[in-house]
């Protein structure tokens, strides 16, 4: 196994309905991809990984316990463990990073597309 890839080889997995990611796991943390179709909406949520996240493109209104922002590129966001939080992708959609740490175990069985070209870079 290669130490490096190249995104648009990695397949998208479908996460939510307009949503998906493309993963890089190491053994203790992840780091994801993640393009959002245009007023896609990743419903409120929590996990025990711990999350934080930076908008590469477009905006989101996004809600983290109980305080909500809407983010634009370079904005970035904490997600403590098991802490509720959910996003609504702007009308021109959005591609956001997200690390996740453990790993999103959970994640394994979605299912994932063929290789397309990435929205980012």
């Amino acid at each position: 196994m290669s130490a490096f890839d190249d995104l648009a080889e990695i397949r998208p997995l479908a996460v939510w309905n307009g949503i998906a990611g493309r993963v890089v796991t190491g053994e203790r943390t992840a780091l994801v991809v993640v393009e959002l179709d245009p007023n896609s909406v990743a419903s409120e949520h929590s996990h025990e990984n711990e999350q934080l996240g930076m908008v590469l493109s477009g905006s989101l209104s996004f809600r983290v316990g109980d305080e909500t922002r809407d983010l634009g590129p370079g904005e970035t966001w904490r997600i403590p463990s098991n802490t509720p939080h959910e996003v609504h992708a702007g009308p021109e959609g959005a591609v956001v990073i997200d690390v996740f740490a453990p790993p999103r175990h959970d994640w394994q069985g979605l299912e994932s597309s063929e290789p397309r070209p990435p929205r980012w870079p």
